[in-house]
């Protein structure tokens, strides 16, 4: 992977690092046609697990071997691969694949509302408490509780649109713990995210005898979106978000939020028919633009005729 910023090979990467993350959405659902919401879950992370530990032996990459790195990474592998592709994978039995993926750019306006929390000593600031205010607000409309006061069939998607925000609240509490506690360790992000997976793999496979029964019918379709979501969305794709951070930095490197949403919208209708209301986009735009003024989007503009 290249290091140079303005390299082509950076901005392939990043395309495909945005392709790749939108589409999960759209392997989550067509995954769902011959599995369990678990078994998507399971056979997802044992893919990502053993992908990433392919490239660990290849690229001959040492294992930590102290206990607070894999006790610390238990954690992170709960909240930042068990629970939320869990709840993504349950909700999409009831939401349209765009929809999820919309809810999936909620994930810093999550980390924004944790990080009093998990941070006490970091302070929000005015940037950031006004794009969590107009984050909060893009949720509102996202949700539409118009529609779901005024068809009953509407609201009974309310629990799955909750477990979308559950899981993205997961994400951000993970992210939070990690800068915490992981962010200062001697690793980089290849070797932390192989051992991510490999204790999200322990979970879910305790977890498998109690929620993964129930039949299995794979098929093409099937069994091309597992390995799609696994080896690609789960496994692959953390080595090209590596080097997009190396040569762009984390700000620039952020931005495949934006761009990921949108895949997975254009996916969902182009590829599954999906039906988009005017709410859904015009609700994760405004996330979206709280997301941009938090991170001193307005500020940068602000200063830019100096």
């Amino acid at each position: 992977m290249a290091t140079d910023g303005n390299s082509r090979t950076t901005l392939w990467a990043f395309l495909a690092l945005s392709l790749v993350w939108g589409s999960s959405f759209l392997f989550i659902k067509v995954g769902l046609q011959g599995l369990s919401p678990a078994q998507v879950v399971l056979g997802r992370v044992l893919l990502g697990a053993i992908t990433l530990a392919v490239i660990m032996t290849v690229s001959r990459r040492r294992w930590p071997r102290e206990r607070r790195v894999w006790a610390h990474m238990i954690v992170v592998g709960t909240f930042f691969c068990a629970i939320p592709f869990t709840l993504f994978a349950w909700a999409e039995q009831f939401l349209p694949s765009s929809l999820a993926s919309i809810y999936n750019a909620t994930t810093p306006i999550m980390t924004l509302l944790l990080t009093p929390l998990i941070l006490p000593s970091e302070r929000l600031g005015r940037a950031r408490s006004l794009g969590l205010v107009v984050g909060i607000l893009g949720v509102l409309i996202l949700t539409a509780p118009w529609q779901l006061i005024g068809s009953p069939q509407l609201a009974a998607t309310a629990p799955a649109q909750l477990a979308c925000l559950g899981a993205t609240a997961s994400y951000g509490f993970a992210g939070l713990y990690m800068r915490r506690f992981v962010s200062g360790l001697p690793y980089d992000s290849v070797t932390l995210s192989s051992v991510q997976l490999a204790m999200a793999s322990v979970v879910v496979v305790l977890l498998a005898p109690f929620t993964a029964r129930g039949p299995v019918a794979l098929d093409l379709p099937v069994v091309a979106s597992m390995a799609g979501l696994g080896i690609l969305g789960t496994g692959v794709a953390y080595i090209w978000y590596t080097g997009v951070l190396r040569a762009w930095g984390p700000a620039r490197a952020s931005t495949v939020t934006y761009l990921a949403p949108v895949v997975g919208v254009v996916l969902g209708v182009v590829v599954l028919g999906e039906a988009v209301h005017w709410y859904e986009p015009v609700g994760g735009a405004i996330v979206i633009a709280g997301i941009v003024i938090s991170q001193g989007g307005l500020r940068r503009r602000r200063t830019l005729p100096a």
